[in-house]
């Protein structure tokens, strides 16, 4: 059989795992980004309380494997508690935790490295603080943390291929369970390996167009 053989063959099942992906890249990226650059922007504007404890986990969180993070929390502390969480969920909660911290360490480094001058001279300016953040603070973020994010969202969409070891049916699973019955390998990794670059390359492609367009040092300018 050919890839495209086996893709139609077993379309329902690849599209079934497909959903499962696609839905838990949902909750990771919408959940990741909106905590993720809230907690980025108070640890930026409070840094000594909540700077410090953000950069403690955030510290302690990157020295742990994502594969060990996951296994911990769908074995030992499951039983700890006595609970059976649904292994989709705990995939989800475990990976946009990771994502919020990548994202809010992200946005604080971004936020750190606008110039105060920018901000003195608004005030020199007569411009309130709300006016300051909208038409000088956020626009420089975002052009500073675009770039900079999309990156860490393809990586949180490569770590999903991880939920399928605590069971997870998304497409890396759905992919193993087929070749388990056909044996296949060649044809049903490429086809995966052709899904995962329809989707990361055009995306960082985008990230590397927006740093060469709008990214630069801005103490400089």
């Amino acid at each position: 059989m050919s890839t495209i053989d086996i893709l139609l063959h077993y379309r329902h099942a690849f599209l079934a795992g497909l959903f499962v992906t696609i839905k838990l890249c949902a909750i990771i990226w919408s959940l990741g980004l909106a905590i993720g650059i809230t907690l980025g922007a108070l640890a930026a504007r409070y840094a000594v309380t909540v700077g410090r404890t953000h950069h403690s986990l955030s510290f302690l969180l990157s020295g742990v494997p994502i594969l060990v993070f996951l296994f911990w929390a769908h074995y030992p502390l499951q039983e700890l508690f006595a609970v059976v969480v649904d292994p989709f969920l705990t995939a989800a909660v475990v990976l946009t935790l990771i994502n919020v911290f990548a994202v809010s360490d992200a946005t604080r480094s971004v936020l750190a490295d606008i110039p105060a001058q920018y901000v003195m001279a608004a005030k020199a300016c007569g411009l309130s603080s709300v006016t300051t953040w909208l038409h000088i603070k956020l626009p420089l973020t975002v052009r500073q943390l675009i770039p900079v994010l999309l990156p860490i969202q393809i990586g949180m969409l490569h770590a999903t291929l991880f939920a399928s070891l605590i069971s997870v049916e998304e497409i890396f699973r759905v992919a193993q369970r087929i070749n388990s019955q056909i044996y296949r390998p060649i044809q049903i990794y490429t086809a995966l390996a052709l899904f995962f670059l329809g989707v990361s390359l055009p995306i960082n492609a985008l990230a590397l167009w927006l740093r060469a367009r709008f990214t630069r040092v801005i103490s400089e300018g």
